[in-house]
């Protein structure tokens, strides 16, 4: 807050005027205790304690002193009286008015640790600018990081929707929605977005290092099905953690270059075992290893952040507030491809567990940020292109980036709400469209048929019920009674209570909500049923393992 930082002066001035707030039995330790609740620091405290002691004295010395009227005042209508009176209603007034504004910032400060995602992010930068003319970036990209904020979202009853809990046509329209949102986002800003221009680089149609990111997932696909991150950086990671994460100076600290272009070699030819045998990982170093992940990171033909987006990631520092950085970062984790944004996301959680022992390896936030920033953004392809004065500036600016995308991880891996509820619409629209392209025979027989059994399922809505299916166990279905308080934990609670033979772990198994608005969404535990009915009412419900 800018009032922490006082002159003498104005810090007097400012006692003077709340001390009518402690009017008529006012102490020292009253004001001492309001100011330091609500406005100054424990430093600025002490003198605020010094000079409400004098000024105590000062008013005591006063307060015999006759008022002596103004003659002025005997034609002046009550209301406008200049006298003493006047003059401590005039204190009150500016009194009230400085508390509410101490009020009105501690609000505004606590809302800005809230993400709104209710509405479109660009309608809120909008707002923002209209009432922020003037007003810079509020949080420099090299505050400590201590000092980011406590960001979180606001809890929607309906459930937190991330990425991987919805069907792929789903996803294809968030896609779609999350490009026209980004780029009003942006807009907003005043910031002109150019695509990065492709540098043609020859790539090697097998291997590890250098190799494009989705040759990598091919080849582990024929090994391993359903691989979403590459089996090198993921046995890179499990090496180094398993050496221990405590080592100091871990990523920071470079391997031996002869003996990583040697490891190198090893790793190509015996990586997948064959007539060169296996690799020998009691080997490998732990520095090493580290540096063989950068390595494989930053020998990518195409940046991990892909050449459509990069200089829209890049572009993020240049969003007025942290908060519209975050939302612009949510929404271009949306916009990766799927084996990219995994790898991403495989990458930062890893970081996140190296900073979790920087009491003792000494790697921060900003330390991992500083060191993997230019393994992230300087890819194959683009770094012969710039000289080395370029690459240094460009690795000080994007490190902010990879901190937000480190320290936020949880949240940008999550679909804002205001985009699922253009995705419901979108649906809603299909399925109108689709039903007045039928006849209208077909349309009034359906209506005939199905009348009963639509009388039926009202009946069984109303009476407060949903029925919930299980097809790939033992007890196929069963009734639950939607109240206020049931979430979709304890729906899945209830299901493996009355279904002993389930053999798959509790975290395993997802309430999905399939049909009606949406195509199929795994729901979260804290999503509220009778809430959610209420947004999609033709759902059905359906109990099954997770599909990752």
């Amino acid at each position: 807050m800018s009032l922490l930082h006082f002159t003498s002066s104005s810090e007097h001035k400012l006692y003077c005027l709340l001390m009518p707030c402690f009017i008529p039995a006012y102490t020292s330790e009253n004001v001492f205790g309001f100011l330091k609740k609500r406005i100054l620091t424990h430093a600025s405290v002490a003198a605020v304690e010094r000079r409400v002691t004098s000024l105590q004295q000062t008013l005591l010395r006063r307060r015999n002193r006759h008022c002596v009227p103004d003659v002025r005042d005997i034609f002046t209508p009550p209301e406008k009286v200049r006298g003493c009176a006047r003059t401590h209603t005039h204190t009150h007034t500016h009194t009230l008015r400085l508390i509410i504004l101490c009020q009105h910032q501690r609000v505004s400060e606590k809302a800005e640790t809230e993400l709104n995602v209710e509405v479109a992010f660009s309608e809120q930068a909008l707002t923002y600018r209209d009432n922020h003319q003037r007003l810079k970036v509020t949080a420099s990209s090299n505050s400590p990081d201590d000092k980011l904020p406590n960001f979180k979202l606001l809890r929607d009853k309906t459930g937190q929707t991330r990425i991987g809990d919805l069907s792929p046509l789903d996803m294809k329209k968030v896609r779609r929605l999350v490009l026209v949102e980004s780029t009003a986002l942006f807009d907003t800003a005043g910031i002109d977005l150019k695509a990065h221009k492709a540098v043609k680089v020859k790539t090697k149609e097998s291997g590890l290092f250098g190799v494009p990111l989705v040759t990598l997932l091919d080849q582990d696909q024929r090994q391993a099905a359903g691989t979403k991150v590459p089996l090198i950086l993921q046995r890179l990671i499990s090496h180094i953690e398993k050496e221990g994460l405590d080592t100091e100076g871990l990523l920071r600290i470079p391997g031996a270059a002869i003996r990583l272009k040697s490891l190198c070699q090893d790793l190509e030819s015996s990586f997948w075992g064959g007539h060169n045998g296996v690799f020998d990982w009691q080997q490998l170093k732990q520095h090493d290893a580290a540096s063989l992940l950068k390595m494989l990171i930053r020998e990518l033909p195409h940046p991990l952040l892909t050449v459509e987006y990069l200089n829209a990631f890049i572009a993020v520092n240049k969003l007025p507030t942290k908060k519209q950085q975050l939302q612009a970062l949510n929404l271009l984790v949306l916009l990766l491809p799927e084996a990219n944004r995994d790898t991403l996301k495989a990458l930062v959680e890893f970081f996140k567990r190296v900073i979790d022992h920087q009491a003792k390896n000494k790697m921060t936030l900003n330390n991992v940020s500083v060191v993997m920033a230019p393994n992230i953004f300087m890819f194959k392809g683009f770094r012969s292109k710039v000289t080395e004065q370029q690459e240094f500036s460009m690795a000080t600016s994007t490190a902010n980036i990879v901190r937000l995308l480190i320290r936020y991880q949880n949240l940008l891996w999550t679909i804002p709400k205001f985009i699922m509820t253009q995705v419901r619409h979108q649906n809603m629209e299909s399925l109108r469209k689709q039903n007045k392209e039928r006849a209208v025979r077909k349309l009034l027989k359906k209506i005939t048929t199905d009348k009963p059994r639509k009388s039926s399922k009202s009946t069984f809505f109303s009476q407060g019920f949903i029925r919930v299916q299980a097809p790939q166990f033992s007890k196929v279905s069963m009734a639950v009674q939607l109240t206020e308080e049931l979430q979709a934990a304890d729906v899945l609670t209830r299901f493996l209570s009355q279904d002993s033979s389930v053999a798959v772990k509790r975290e395993e198994l997802c309430l999905y909500e399939t049909g009606g608005n949406i195509k199929e969404r795994c729901l979260d535990g804290e999503t509220y049923m009778k809430d959610l009915f209420q947004v999609n009412p033709t759902a059905e419900w359906v109990i099954r393992a997770v599909q990752r």
